[in-house]
């Protein structure tokens, strides 16, 4: 009997019974058990892959635009870029840091 035959034996032998009950028990427990942590696990490895992706495309776009910055704006002067991009970088950040919201923890 397969996951979609949802006929119950009629009254035949023991065996049949057994195997339907059985069959009936894995398809619970694949239902309640198994699928949330497939589930998890696939959110996981996305997520990862994601994030991966993300960190990856942010230092690309970081070292190109060092270096155009660099050929372009300040040529000979690569301290004026990273000087220049850390500035960026803090600003961003304390832009960021002032949204924040403090955690309540009394409730």
């Amino acid at each position: 009997m397969g996951v979609n035959d949802t006929k119950k034996p009629s009254d035949g032998d023991f065996v049949d019974k057994a195997l339907f009950q059985f069959d009936h028990v894995l398809d619970i427990v694949h239902d309640r058990v198994l699928r949330p942590i497939l589930l998890a696990g696939r959110a996981l490895a996305f997520g990862l892959i994601i994030l991966f992706a993300g960190i990856f495309l942010i230092g690309a776009l970081l070292i190109g635009f060092i270096r155009l910055i660099d050929v372009y704006c300040f040529a000979g002067r690569e301290y004026l870029s990273y000087v220049s991009v850390g500035a960026i970088s803090l600003i961003a950040g304390l832009i960021v840091w002032r949204k924040r919201r403090p955690v309540n923890l009394r409730k």
